[in-house]
């Protein structure tokens, strides 16, 4: 058997002596993995640097059984630009490890992921976009894989104007005057993820980063008895919100 498509690479271990596993994000497949001979070697492993985008072919006698990668030369290798952008690495590595985490092998859900991602990963040397861009990726990654929040009405009036909050519990806005004895309890609803004209501040990055959080934590990786994947954690440490973690 035998396909070709593109993939953003998730990371990889060493396999023997110069041998790399490589774990990638498809385009039409999915999260896959393959043996890429000499991947770990000095010559190519800059290649195969979390974030890149690789034009792979794969080829083995059974789809769920490990194959083999042949990658082309040329790729988008974006760990290079941001050299000198520490906490956009951050973003590459938990977008990576967020992926990565909650993907299985063949899973096809994550191609809906694909487009979104290499645009997330293609402004992370825009420090004024990117972090409301993650936050917006990250209710994608929740919708992708069937757990997104219901923003669309209050959940107590049915009205679709002046949400903001969101339940811990049920995942549905809110508006805060139709809850005022429970709002306390409730996750603050940026305005940025309402109103894409609405620019998001540094708190409304961070009431964004404890939403999503929560949610990829409570119904994500606890429903498969995983933590949340440390790089997350890092990142929103680097935020400057350790009130997050």
């Amino acid at each position: 058997m035998q396909w070709r498509d593109e993939g953003l690479v998730l990371g990889g271990r060493k396999f023997g002596e110069s041998g790399l596993i490589l774990d990638v994000l498809t385009r039409e497949r999915g999260r896959r993995s393959g043996l890429v001979y000499g991947g770990a070697s000095r010559k190519k492993r800059a290649q195969f640097e979390p974030g890149n985008t690789v034009d792979l072919s794969w080829s083995g006698r059974l789809e769920e059984q490990l194959g083999r990668f042949d990658v082309a030369e040329s790729s988008r290798q974006r760990a290079s630009r941001l050299i000198d952008l520490p906490l956009a690495l951050n973003a590459v590595a938990s977008i990576c490890a967020l992926l990565r985490g909650a993907l299985n092998e063949g899973d096809h859900a994550g191609s809906a992921l694909f487009a979104a991602t290499e645009m997330l990963l293609d402004q992370l040397d825009s420090d004024e976009v990117w972090p409301a861009l993650y936050v917006r990726w990250e209710l994608g990654l929740l919708a992708a894989l069937g757990f997104g929040l219901d923003l669309e009405a209050c959940a107590v009036s049915g009205s679709n104007d002046g949400l903001t909050h969101v339940s811990p519990r049920t995942g549905r806005a809110v508006k805060g005057s139709e809850a005022a004895e429970y709002v306390d309890r409730l996750f603050v609803l940026p305005n940025f993820l309402m109103d894409a004209r609405s620019p998001a501040k540094d708190q409304d990055i961070a009431h964004g980063l404890e939403l999503t959080g929560h949610f990829i934590e409570r119904r994500l990786f606890n429903t498969i008895n995983r933590d949340m994947p440390e790089p997350r954690r890092r990142l929103v440490a680097k935020l400057g919100r350790p009130q997050l973690l």
